[in-house]
């Protein structure tokens, strides 16, 4: 008995604060929101700036296109012939697991006697500046191995 007592109490204790936040503040909320903040909140975005793409877009057609764009290269080796096939897959599947918007971008190939590992297709070196710097980010480890190449891409419309 004493118990639910305490319970009914706290309860009607809790009530109570809370209708007395409700009576003090006549039903407005007042929240300090720091000026930097603010501003960031208020200012309307700029308007995106149209860029002058330097290079011709290629006519693309509905299917498979094949056209000269960058990759990233993330991996490139041909020292210890044995583990280079797995050391190239191992940082494939790593790319793969971390950003699942390159699953299907992710190629390793072999030109004997190195091991390569690229990622993505951009029609932009802008594109893939970012896809590296991202990249470089999540796996510090090899970002000294990483750069941009020009490569034979995919596209699919």
């Amino acid at each position: 008995m004493t118990v639910a007592q305490s319970a009914s109490s706290v309860s009607e204790s809790e009530t109570n604060a809370i209708e007395k936040i409700v009576d003090a503040s006549n039903g407005n909320v007042e929240i300090d929101i720091p000026d930097d903040i603010l501003n960031l909140l208020i200012t309307p975005p700029a308007a995106p700036q149209k860029t002058v793409e330097t290079r011709r877009q290629p006519n693309l057609k509905p299917g498979i296109n094949r056209i000269r764009g960058y990759r990233v290269q993330v991996f490139a080796d041909g020292r210890n012939q044995s583990t280079l096939e797995s050391r190239v897959k191992m940082r494939a599947n790593a790319i793969s697991a971390r950003f699942p918007k390159y699953r299907g971008q992710v190629y390793t190939f072999s030109n004997s006697p190195n091991w390569y590992c690229r990622v993505g297709n951009f029609q932009t070196e802008k594109e893939a500046a970012a896809a590296l710097s991202e990249l470089k980010r999540a796996f510090p480890a090899f970002a000294g191995e990483m750069r941009i190449v020009n490569s034979q891409i995919v596209v699919i419309l």
